[in-house]
Order: structure tokens, then sequence, then C-alpha cells
């Protein structure tokens, strides 16, 4: 069953976007609302039985009878499984119009309390989980000419505080790629994003906030969690126009600040982390 497609926006229609990390959070959030726009849609996750609920869900957001909403099950980190699903799917449907990296996760904890295990842990799946889908199907769009790849940083992409010292380096570096593969290919027609999500009501923040320093806890406790299909309907919105930068809700004042004025934005910082530690006793 689709929805009814009266009045809508079908920006997408025809087109196809492979959604890398597309079964859970902003990830399905997003799938969904391209689905809605008319796009045909691939979630690429990890469990079937979730891959399969979410395909379920996104089929129902669809404009018209004609798409089709697919699943690939793999880690996007483990290249030798993914690369040959990716080939079969584009061998099926052609070079996807989008590809869109949602797959990551944070672990927060004090520095003291991390093994190196869990730095690499956390840059294996944030960027080599990223940097996977683009290596294999660079190729393809590459000889098509075309093909717009958004990638997912965050607000930590460009700052870092107190307790994400695993999760902040990885999500630098995503945009350090994205960046470099903006300039590089270019001439060949392929565009790029990056998202900058804040904090947002999923299942992995959920999973973050049990982890969490308390001073790292009292440090966010004031800001406004965002949903993830507003994040989503931000994020497809600036994909469409091309946007490079895309920071939804309050992303766009800490990315301000930070690019004009870091030496306040610090010292916002390090007043909150301050505060968190009278109160905690620790100062």
């Amino acid at each position: 069953m689709v929805a009814e497609n009266v009045n809508r926006d079908l920006r997408l229609r025809g087109q196809t976007a492979i959604v890398c990390g597309g079964s859970k959070g902003i990830g399905k959030a997003t799938a969904v609302c391209m689905a809605a726009m008319g796009a045909n849609i691939c979630i690429v996750a990890r469990e079937q039985a979730v891959l399969d609920a979410a395909a379920a869900e996104i089929l129902t957001a669809c404009a018209d009878a004609e798409q089709f909403v697919e699943t690939i099950s793999s880690d996007t980190t483990d290249e030798a499984r993914l690369r040959p699903l990716l080939e079969v799917f584009v061998a099926a449907h052609g070079v996807p119009d989008y590809l869109v990296n949602m797959v990551g996760y944070a672990y927060p904890q004090y520095v003291q309390e991390l093994a190196l295990d869990d730095y690499r842990r956390n840059m294996e799946v944030n960027y080599y989980g990223q940097l996977v889908p683009i290596h294999i199907l660079l190729p393809h769009f590459i000889a098509a000419g075309k093909g717009h790849i958004a990638n997912v940083s965050s607000m930590m992409g460009y700052f870092g505080i107190m307790g994400y010292a695993t999760y902040a380096p990885s999500k630098f570096a995503i945009v350090g790629l994205t960046e470099v593969l903006r300039h590089e290919l270019k001439p060949y027609g392929i565009t790029f994003s990056i998202l900058y999500p804040p904090d947002v009501d999923t299942p992995g923040f959920e999973r973050e906030n049990q982890t969490k320093p308390p001073e790292c806890a009292m440090m966010s406790e004031n800001a406004k969690l965002m949903s993830p299909e507003a994040v989503a309907e931000v994020f497809v919105t600036g994909m469409l126009k091309r946007k490079f930068n895309i920071l939804p809700g309050n992303a766009w004042l800490a990315w301000f600040l930070f690019r004009h004025f870091p030496g306040l934005l610090r010292w916002f910082l390090d007043s909150d982390y301050q505060k968190a530690r009278r109160k905690l006793g620790k100062v």
C-alpha cells in the first residue's frame, strides 16, 4: 500500500537512493522522507528483521505503486560482503542518484576509562562505515558522471566536549573526507553534503545516555531534542538544494559561533563544564 499521491512534492520521482543505516533513527526517517517524494529506496543495515520492518514502513510512505523499496543486510564496514550486494543492486537498477551514509554511534565516557579498542571501534564504524560504501560505488558514480553523496557528521564534527574523545575525532574525519572528495570529484559531476545533527530522539541517543559522564549529561540537559523526522526533512531539503553543510536546529548557531568566535564558544563550554563539576562536588 502506498500513500495517496495528492498535491505532493515529487522532486525525487524516478530517482534512486541507497541509505546506509536506513533501518532506524534519522536514517529511516530520511528514507521515508525521500520515498514520500517519489524516490526508489534501498536501505542497508545489519539486522534483516529490523530492515524488513523499516522497509514496510517506508513502502507505506511511497508516492506511487511504481516505486520499489529493497533491503541489503550487511555491516557497511565489511567490504567483502557489501561489495557484491551493491554490485548486484547497481546491475539491476542502475547507478543510484543518491548515496546517503547514516551509519554511526557514540560511546561517551571519561577519557581515563577508555581503551584503545574503544577509539578503534568508533573510527571503524563511524568513519569506515561511511567510507566503504563510497569506495564501492564511486567508480559507478564517476562512470555515470553524476551522483550525490551525503555523509553524516555531528555537532561534534566541528568542536569537541568532554566525554566524546572516541566519537568527535571520527566525526571530524568524516568532514575531512567529504571536503577532499567534494573538491577532487567536482569535475565528474558528483556532489556532496554533510549533515551535522544536534541531539536527536533516537534509539542510539538512548544508548548514548547510558554511558554519558554526569558532567556531560548536565551540559546537554537543556538542549532541545529534535525528532528524526524533523532532521530528515531539513536533510532531504538541503540535499535537493545541493547544500554542502546542512545544519538542523541549533547546530547552525554552534557552527556559526565556532566559525567566527571560537574563543567565545570554548568559554561557554568551559563555563558549563565548571558549573557541572561544582554541582557534583568535584571543584
